[in-house]
């Protein structure tokens, strides 16, 4: 009966879990579709942006902004975009392990000097960085309680602001992919200096065009108005901010679309194990029913013959 007991026990612990994951993956379900929509409606706007003045910025010589100016990175600041839960399966740790390598593949003399400083977006990043004594700069952990674009221009004023001032020769940005909810991936990026468009060299194949791609070619031309140097003063340091959101709201829908997915398949697992659990019960009194008739049967026996 014991036995019993203990295997009841189990059950009913097991099937409550069941309900709270259920519960959850609907929540999540619930915060996935708001923070879809925000993070689609911004990234045309932030990739158009980027890639304009991309191609601006190429033109342009390094003095023509302090966020275009390229130095040695002797200083360089990681920012890290977690979140503030866990439960989201493994979201937070690819993040924190993506910043760990790029720090040791393309930093690490930075980091055995000392010079390298962490901006982490996200209690689980803040806490993991903390605890190892890395250079944590600020606590940004409130942003999520009301992200909008506003919060994150606070965050990334300060980041400009120590770029400019020389605190930082380098600003590396590391955040989650949006995707869907079952697929995020990591994404690795310079966010300052602001990085200029590469001019690719056409094979030889190539050097002979159509008259449509020549067209298609020429359409990338811009007509500037006052200049090309005032409009890019302007919209550089927007940019930046801007890249800066649209990375946190990457990761924020990234990390909802995780813990539904990590729901999920907690739920499925709950299923198996209450399944496994009911068949233990079963035979577990089976054997004691069969115990119990056997007893009967045996003191039953023992007094006729008596």
């Amino acid at each position: 009966m014991a036995n019993l007991k203990e295997v009841r026990n189990r059950i009913a612990s097991v099937n409550s879990t069941q309900q709270i994951t259920k519960a959850m993956k609907m929540v999540s379900a619930a915060k996935l579709r708001r923070a879809t929509d925000a993070i689609v409606q911004l990234r045309p706007y932030a990739s158009k942006l980027k890639d304009l003045l991309a191609n601006l910025s190429a033109s342009l010589e390094d003095g023509a902004s302090p966020y275009l100016q390229e130095r040695e990175p002797v200083r360089v600041l990681v920012v890290v975009v977690t979140s503030n839960r866990g439960l989201a399966g493994a979201f937070n740790t690819n993040a924190i392990k993506a910043a760990n390598n790029l720090i040791n593949e393309k930093y690490s003399a930075q980091m055995k000097a000392g010079n390298v400083s962490i901006v982490a977006i996200g209690k689980k990043g803040h806490d993991f960085y903390t605890r190892r004594k890395f250079n944590v700069v600020g606590n940004h952990n409130d942003l999520y309680l009301d992200l909008n674009f506003a919060n994150a221009s606070k965050v990334t004023e300060e980041i400009m602001q120590g770029f400019v001032n020389g605190q930082y020769d380098r600003v590396e940005l590391v955040y989650n992919h949006f995707r869907n909810a079952a697929v995020q991936f990591l994404i690795t990026e310079q966010l300052l200096p602001v990085p200029k468009a590469e001019k690719e060299e056409k094979p030889a194949k190539e050097a002979f065009a159509t008259k449509k791609e020549a067209t298609l070619e020429s359409q990338v031309d811009y007509i500037l108005e006052p200049s090309k140097e005032e409009i890019v003063e302007q919209l550089i340091p927007k940019n930046i901010k801007i890249q800066l959101y649209r990375a946190v709201l990457d990761s924020n829908a990234s990390e909802h679309g995780a813990r539904m997915t990590a729901m999920d398949k907690a739920t499925e697992n709950a299923g198996e194990l209450l399944k496994a659990l009911k068949l233990s019960y079963n035979q577990a009194r089976q054997a004691a029913i069969t115990t119990e008739l056997t007893e009967i049967v045996s003191g039953a026996a023992a007094l006729s013959g008596a």
